[in-house]
């Protein structure tokens, strides 16, 4: 009898592998259900196979997709900078970059190198290990958020053999993530909020009071955010019935994208990872107008860019988590090769470019927000938060759970649903108290608040320029003549 080292700990050398009980005979001895195997059986004699090769194939499957879709993300997150540059520019009829290689194409490697060759400053009196452990603390996370996302659903894999060590990898059924786990939108929220220790440790290492009030300002903003985030997540997770991102992208691919059956969830997510992100109109945490940079004010060379990616890496991250919920992720209707049953290589190619193209459109929205929206005042982003957002997602889980258990889950009753709740807001929030703190102080004498008697006069004090009729300047010409 062939024996080795995995299968002699795994059972008593002295009873054969057949007669050990497998979990589905222990399950049906129970009474229970075995749930039917998913992929091909295993061929004879696969036990051998598993004993030789500590590697199957999902996980050889996942060390390549991570090793493709970070330096993916990290080419992406250079670029992004160029692109805001050139929305910004488009938006103030700017040039924007157009120097450094064709169209300014390589500007963000003339950045690069102008970060790497900086002078990495440290304040007198930071602390020198928190000062270096912020930018790390910050961009870590940024970078792992990301691996539960199905970029390409499934993919037949047709079997390998490992050259050198000879591992044989049997043909199966494998997803395109970094991570196959059935808890992977459990874990994208617990990775997402280990993004507040990087920003706090910056503003407090720094020894700088701007810096430490930038840090408090946006402890308490990913704080107050995380609460409407999390109650627009379970109003989807409750109609999905699952946290497996790909099972989410298939009940939309059955049932509907829930951005048409779900808009208020979609509404309230959107503006949350806008929060989330330190992005207008919610960058308060690094108001230049009040705090000169906020928390990464001290920060110069490759910790400064450090932050600066950590915030490009969010977006790619929240926008992506977003595609997946309210989006269908890679799935467009009325295209085979994006439907989850398509499970060819370029299936996956189309799917992945699919997925990709979503969560640019999505960032280049966030953009075109910040170049268009004011930022708003500290206690109105507090106030939007604990005042409106954290209401309205309690009311839309509380009426999501009642539709939810009335077996009301097709896309246009939940659609009802949703117009409903909009119809209910929009009626109570007239009744609902208004504070009467930091509201604008009345200037007397000005044309907003005039003085008791006076009557406020906004026209010109020049009669020449009140009168449409006066004479226009004259010309060169004329006064030549």
């Amino acid at each position: 009898m062939l024996t080795s080292t995995h299968s002699s700990i795994a059972r008593p050398c002295c009873i054969p592998r057949s007669h050990i009980p497998t979990p589905r005979a222990v399950l049906s001895g129970l009474g229970g259900s075995p749930a039917p195997l998913i992929g091909p059986p295993l061929p004879q004699n696969a036990h051998l196979a598993y004993d030789a090769s500590p590697m199957n194939s999902q996980l050889f499957i996942s060390i390549h997709i991570i090793l493709i879709v970070i330096h993916v993300i990290l080419i992406t997150v250079a670029y992004l900078i160029y692109l805001e540059r050139k929305i910004s520019a488009y938006i103030q009829d700017r040039v924007g970059p157009n120097r450094v290689g064709p169209l300014g194409l390589l500007q963000p490697l003339a950045d690069g190198i102008k970060f790497m060759i900086k002078e990495d400053y440290q304040p007198h009196g930071a602390d020198k290990y928190l000062f270096s452990l912020a930018p790390i603390a910050i961009i870590i996370p940024a970078l792992i958020g990301w691996a539960v996302i199905p970029w390409g659903g499934y993919w037949d894999f047709p079997g390998f053999t490992v050259p050198l060590v000879g591992w044989v990898l049997e043909p199966s059924r494998v997803l395109i993530a970094a991570a196959n786990v059935n808890i992977g939108i459990i874990y994208l929220l617990a990775v997402a909020s280990l993004g507040v220790y990087g920003v706090t440790l910056g503003g407090w290492a720094s020894n700088n009071k701007y810096s430490f009030f930038g840090a408090l300002r946006a402890s308490a903003g990913m704080i107050s955010y995380e609460i409407p985030l999390g109650l627009s997540l379970l109003a989807i997770l409750l109609v999905a019935g699952t946290v497996h991102p790909q099972s989410i992208i298939e009940s939309q691919v059955a049932g509907g994208w829930y951005i048409i059956s779900q808009p208020i969830a979609a509404l309230l997510f959107f503006v949350c990872i806008l929060a989330e992100a330190n992005r207008a109109p919610f960058d308060n945490a690094e108001a230049e107008q009040e705090l000169v940079g906020g928390y990464h004010t001290e920060y110069s060379s490759m910790r400064f860019a450090l932050f600066f990616m950590a915030e490009y890496s969010h977006m790619v991250t929240s926008s992506a988590f977003l595609i997946v919920l309210f989006f269908g992720g890679y799935h467009l209707p009325f295209i085979g090769l994006t439907h989850p049953a398509a499970t060819g290589l370029l299936a996956v190619g189309a799917k992945f470019f699919v997925l990709y193209f979503k969560v640019l459109l999505v960032i280049s929205f966030m953009m075109v927000i910040r170049w268009t929206v004011p930022r708003i005042r500290w206690d109105q982003v507090m106030k939007l938060a604990w005042n409106n957002l954290i209401p309205a997602g309690i009311a839309l889980l509380i009426i999501t759970s009642v539709w939810v258990y009335l077996g009301w889950t097709a896309w246009w009753q939940l659609l009802g649903m949703n117009a409903l709740l909009t119809v209910l807001i929009i009626a109570l929030m007239p009744l609902l108290p208004r504070s009467q703190t930091n509201r604008k102080a009345q200037l007397a004498g000005s044309r907003f608040s005039p003085l008791p008697g006076e009557q406020v006069s906004t026209a010109p004090t020049s009669s020449a320029a009140r009168d449409d009729q006066a004479p226009a300047v004259p010309s060169r010409e004329t006064v030549g003549a």
